[in-house]
């Protein structure tokens, strides 16, 4: 065993298990990654792993909880950095891509556990993310049919599934492509899109 990794704490535990399934994941199939792949990343042994971990069911839940806690830190925060709610929307959605972008093994595994047949902890993370997510994006919404930016006649619930489609959309392009830069280069006219999509005409 890695003897520093004797004497961190639970919180850098936790930060180096969500780093090495993160890491795997970006150049493997998130199923096929084991605990002694992810023990190894972390300088551990493989029973040295379930000393900090009960199972690789918890690996998971943990690393996507990671997930959903920094994705919607970031998209909020973006939300928060413009004037108007369409550029909060604009915001939102690039800084969705870059996180993409930056961890290009996360939408492998967020599409694996939406994929499961079986309730995993995981999987009730990845939902409550898209839940916590899809009120963000309607209340966003909702103030810019308040202030005349979004047309007052579109259903919030379409426009949130819009605005989530259109990123996994060029997820899904990226992954076949072999290319996650590509959803960089086609972000500002597929948001341009949505936003023709929403936006109150004059």
């Amino acid at each position: 065993m890695n003897q520093t990794a004797k004497y961190l704490s639970a919180e850098e535990r936790r930060g180096m298990a969500v780093k090495a399934v993160l890491e795997l994941a970006a150049v493997q199939n998130p199923g096929d990654i084991t605990t002694t792949a992810i023990a190894a990343r972390m300088g551990l042994s493989q029973g040295g792993i379930f000393r900090h971990f009960s199972s690789k069911d918890e690996i998971w839940r943990t690393v996507m909880e990671w997930v959903s806690s920094e994705l919607y830190a970031r998209v909020s925060t973006a939300a928060q950095t413009v004037a108007s709610p369409l550029a909060a929307l604009e915001a939102m959605f690039m800084a969705h891509i870059a996180f993409a972008v930056e961890y290009p093994g996360i939408p492998r595994m967020l599409f694996g556990e939406l994929q499961k047949t079986e309730s995993t902890p995981a999987k009730i993370a990845v939902a409550s993310l898209l839940e916590q997510y899809g009120k963000l994006l309607a209340g966003t919404l909702a103030q810019g049919k308040a202030c005349g930016e979004v047309d007052s006649t579109i259903p919030t619930d379409v426009a949130v599934s819009l605005f989530v489609g259109a990123i996994q959309g060029l997820v899904i392009k990226a992954l076949l492509l072999g290319d996650m830069e590509c959803m960089t280069r086609g972000a500002a006219q597929t948001f341009t899109l949505f936003r023709r999509a929403i936006r109150r005409a004059i």
